[in-house]
C-alpha cells in the first residue's frame, strides 16, 4: 500500500498544492523573516452537515459548566469514579506510570471493565445533569505499551530505519486492535518529531531527522490506526490517533527537552512540520501541542502557530490536546489555570492531577469574560466531532462494543510476528567486516553486558512505565 519510492520519498515533497525543496533553508533568524504561507493540507476529510447540526443541538443546550468539564482531562491516579459522576469529564487518560487500580500488571480484562466504569459514571446525568459519553486517552507509543502483556514493537527510531511505510501501517494497525480490545478510544499517538540533535533524550521517539522520512510514515501510522478516509474511517476497531508534538520539539537547541527551538519560520515549516501535513491529509483527529517553545516564547501559549498556523492556514479542524501539565510554563499560567493556553488554540486541556481547581477556575474565567464563549465553544465543537466521528454517541459501554469482544487481538501471534518483521527490518548493518555474517550456527558466541538478558533494558522507555527505568524481566511476560 505504501512505499517509500513514492514521491513523499523524493528530494523534495509537496506542502498542499506548493513544492518546498528541502535543502537551502533560510538561515534567516524570525525577527528578519516575514511571517511565510503555510499552504492548507489537501485531504479528503470533509464537515459533515448532520454531524454540524448535532454540535449545534449540542452546544445550545450545554451549560458553561458543562462545557468546561468536556475540555479537562484528569488522569486515572487522580481521578475516582465518583469525581466523573460529579464533573462528567470529556476525556481522561492514563500516564505512562499509571493502570487501573494501580495494578501495574493489571490484564487486558482489568482495563476493559475500569473503562466501562468510567463510561458508566459520565454518562449518568444525577448530579452534572450530562449524559456525553467520555474516551479514555493513552500513550500507546510502540504498540500498547503501556499495558502489561500487549505486543511491544520497535521504538519509532528503529521503524524509521526500516524505511518500510507498509510495515507502518501494519503496526497501527495492530495497535489499534490491542488498545480495542481494552475498551480505550483514543491512543496519543504518533510522534512525528524530526530529531535533529541527538543529545535530546527523547530521540529514540523520532522516526527520522529526515523530515521526508516523517512525512512519509506520519499518514500511514494515522490511517492504520484510525481508518481510511471513508466507510472504513473510524469504524470498529479503529482509534483516534494524535500526531505530536506541534511543533518544533525535535529541534530544541542543544537538543534539550522542552528547550527553545531557534529556527526561522520556514525552517519550522519544512522541516517539523512534515509529518503534520501528511497527518492532517490522512485525517488525524487530534493534535497534541509540545512542551517546548519557539524563538523565546512558549507553543502552548502561541496562538500564531495554535490558531492562526495549524487550525487556520494548515485546515486542521480536529482539536489540540495539552501535553502533561505543559500549560503551567505558559506566561501568567500556573498548575490550577491558563486562560492564556485556552487563548491561544489549546482545545483540551491535560490536568492530570489538578483538574478540579483547574475546572473551578476555568469556569469562572468564561463567566468573567477572560475567555470568551465563542472560543469555548469553538474547542467543545471540536473536541465532540472527533468523539461523533469515533461514534461515541452510538457504540455503547466499552465491554458492549464489537471491537472489545476480541480478546483474541491483544498479543496476537500475528502481532508478535509482525513485531519479529519489524525488528529484522529496523536492524541496520553498518559493515560486515570478514564476512562474520551471517554467524555460523556452529559458532559460540559470547553475550556480555548488563542489558544481555534485560528485557526492560532493551524495550527501552514507554514500556509498561514511562521511563522503562522501574521494569523487570517480569513486567515482560510474552518477551523472548
Amino acid at each position: 500500500m505504501f512505499s517509500l519510492s513514492d514521491a513523499a520519498l523524493r528530494k523534495t515533497f509537496f506542502l498542499g498544492s506548493l513544492l518546498f525543496p528541502l535543502s537551502g533553508l533560510s538561515a534567516d533568524t524570525a525577527a528578519d523573516t516575514a511571517k511565510v504561507s503555510w499552504p492548507k493540507a489537501d485531504t479528503a476529510l470533509k464537515t459533515d452537515a448532520a454531524t454540524e447540526q448535532q454540535l449545534d443541538a449540542l452546544l445550545a443546550n450545554m451549560s458553561i459548566a458543562q462545557k468546561v468539564a468536556q475540555i479537562v482531562q484528569p488522569e486515572i491516579g487522580y481521578l475516582s469514579v465518583e469525581q466523573m459522576r460529579k464533573y462528567g469529564f470529556g476525556s481522561y487518560l492514563n500516564g505512562g506510570n499509571t493502570a487501573p487500580y494501580g495494578q501495574k500488571q493489571a490484564d487486558a480484562k482489568t482495563w476493559l471493565k475500569y473503562a466501562d466504569e468510567m463510561y458508566a459514571a459520565s454518562v449518568d446525568s444525577s448530579k452534572d445533569g450530562s449524559s456525553i459519553p467520555t474516551i479514555w486517552g493513552t500513550d500507546a507509543m510502540h504498540g500498547h505499551s503501556n499495558v502489561f502483556g500487549a505486543t511491544l514493537f520497535p521504538h519509532n527510531i528503529g521503524l524509521g530505519a526500516a524505511r518500510d511505510a507498509d510495515l507502518i501501517h501494519r503496526i497501527g494497525r495492530a495497535t489499534a486492535k490491542e488498545v480495542a480490545a481494552t475498551g480505550i478510544e483514543w491512543m496519543f499517538a504518533p510522534t512525528v518529531a524530526v530529531v535533529r540533535d541527538d543529545r535530546w533524550g527523547r530521540t529514540y521517539e523520532s522516526y527520522s531527522e529526515d523530515p521526508e522520512v516523517v512525512a512519509a510514515y506520519a499518514a500511514p501510522m494515522v490511517t492504520g490506526v484510525q481508518g481510511e478516509i471513508g466507510a472504513d474511517f473510524l469504524s470498529f476497531y479503529h482509534r483516534i490517533a494524535t500526531a505530536k508534538h506541534f511543533i518544533g520539539d525535535g529541534g530544541t537547541e542543544n537538543g534539550l527537552d522542552r528547550g527553545d527551538t531557534l529556527a526561522d519560520e520556514q525552517s519550522l515549516r519544512d522541516i517539523h512540520a512534515a509529518g503534520y501535513y501528511t497527518a492532517i491529509s490522512a485525517g488525524v483527529q487530534s493534535v497534541m501541542a509540545s512542551f517546548n517553545s519557539w524563538n523565546g516564547k512558549r507553543v502552548h501559549g502561541d496562538h500564531y502557530l495554535l490558531t492562526e498556523v495549524l487550525k487556520q492556514q494548515m485546515g486542521f479542524d480536529g482539536f489540540v490536546i495539552s501535553d502533561w501539565n505543559a500549560h503551567k510554563f505558559v506566561d501568567g499560567c500556573d498548575l490550577e489555570q491558563c486562560a492564556a493556553a485556552f487563548n491561544a488554540g489549546v482545545d483540551v486541556m491535560m490536568v492530570p492531577e489538578h483538574f478540579e481547581a483547574f475546572y473551578h477556575n476555568t469556569v469562572q474565567q468564561v463567566k468573567d469574560g477572560v475567555i470568551t464563549t465563542a472560543r469555548l465553544d469553538d474547542a467543545v465543537r471540536r473536541f465532540l466531532r472527533a468523539k461523533i466521528r469515533w461514534g461515541v454517541f452510538t457504540r455503547g459501554k466499552p465491554s458492549s462494543r464489537p471491537e472489545s469482544l476480541k480478546p483474541e487481538w491483544f498479543n496476537a501471534p500475528a502481532h508478535r510476528e509482525l513485531a519479529r518483521e519489524a525488528v529484522r527490518k529496523s536492524l541496520v548493518l553498518l559493515k560486515n567486516n570478514n564476512n562474520i555474517l551471517p554467524v555460523s550456527p556452529k559458532s559460540r558466541v559470547l553475550i556480555a553486558g548488563d542489558g544481555a538478558d534485560n528485557i526492560a533494558k532493551q524495550a527501552g522507555g514507554w514500556s509498561v512505565s514511562w521511563q522503562g527505568t522501574d521494569n523487570t524481566n517480569a513486567d515482560f511476560p510474552n518477551a523472548t
